[in-house]
């Protein structure tokens, strides 16, 4: 068994490899590396991480935690429950991007042409749970069809709805209009107003999209060897959108496979941060400015910038407000 690495500072290091379904599996072999970006999320990191390792099917793989500064007792956690799996541990919260760039460099993917990285890359969040053959059968998915650069499962709440990320189409300056307006809301089913989540295609259906969600994104290793890593422009949120458009400019496609469902609890280490509401709107408009800005009209362009600000600033607020909220009623929670 390959012993578990931790690396103390956020820099890059050599080749990695952590520890695989089969201890005589080498890195040639490898069909699927697992990244799993954590912050302060220790119970959920282990469920997810005993739910990765009870996965079932004729498939080799790869588990790398990538730890962003933790004040919890996550990396202790990981010492003392899963041994077996690779560690990165920064000094600081790089973001998801950064995060997850640490985890590709060390697995080889700085190096576009080999053949000796695994075939197929997982960002996987770790407040996630996956059935025992989520894997076993997202690898058959993209075996099958070998255009397909990235695909994503349903993603299912624990209240059992569905997360509307896990599909989506990339938000251009009118799709976007139609969410802050509400109409996408109000019209949830239509294809017009509602195209951003795709609400009128069936939950179970198998169909190409432009963007699944970055919480079980799995990556073709051509694909990423064509695109490059994950933009670091983005702290959170936003990142795996750009990924989606940038390998699909490359000619990939990006499907929804709604035949396999994994449980996702969502906002799990971000609900409280109001760094993680900045960064949600900061990331709409880097996405926006990189991909659309060029084309859009100066008062078009000014609307957007606006409504952007606008929202941001009330999330924030609103933010502010319940985290005061929250600490004044805390001293009576357990009354």
């Amino acid at each position: 068994m390959i012993p578990m690495i931790e690396f103390p500072q956020y820099v890059a290091w050599e080749t990695w490899i952590g520890s695989t379904d089969s201890p005589s599996a080498d890195r040639k072999s490898l069909d699927l590396a697992i990244i799993i970006l954590n912050y302060n999320t220790s119970t959920l990191l282990a469920g997810c991480l005993t739910s990765v390792f009870a996965s079932s099917g004729d498939f080799s793989y790869t588990v790398c935690v990538v730890d962003n500064a933790s004040s919890d007792d996550s990396v202790a956690m990981m010492h003392r429950r899963f041994p077996q799996t690779g560690l990165l541990v920064t000094e600081r919260n790089v973001g998801f991007s950064a995060g997850n760039n640490l985890a590709l460099r060390q697995l080889g993917f700085r190096d576009s042409g080999s053949t000796a990285l695994p075939r197929y890359v997982l960002l996987l969040n770790a407040d996630t749970t996956l059935p025992a053959t989520a894997l076993a059968d997202m690898i058959h998915f993209m075996d099958a069809r070998p255009n397909v650069g990235v695909a994503g499962p349903r993603v299912r709440r624990p209240d059992g709805s569905l997360d509307l990320a896990c599909r989506r189409s990339f938000p251009t300056p009118l799709v976007s209009f139609y969410r802050m307006t509400g109409l996408s809301r109000l019209f949830p089913q239509s294809s017009h107003f509602n195209v951003y989540n795709l609400g009128h295609l069936p939950e179970d259906a198998i169909h190409p999209v432009d963007s699944v969600v970055g919480a079980y994104m799995q990556v073709r290793r051509e694909a990423v060897g064509q695109v490059g890593l994950l933009d670091e422009s983005y702290f959170m949120y936003g990142e795996d959108l750009d990924w989606a458009k940038r390998i699909k400019l490359a000619g990939w496609e990006i499907w929804y496979n709604g035949q396999v469902e994994i449980m996702h609890i969502k906002k799990a280490a971000s609900r409280k941060s109001l760094k993680a509401r900045r960064a949600f709107y900061e990331a709409m408009w880097i996405f926006y400015n990189k991909y659309y800005r060029a084309d859009t009209s100066w008062l078009l362009d000014k609307l957007i910038w606006l409504s952007i600000r606008l929202l941001g600033g009330v999330n924030i607020v609103t933010g502010l407000w319940k985290l005061r909220r929250d600490q004044e009623l805390q001293p009576y929670q357990h009354v």
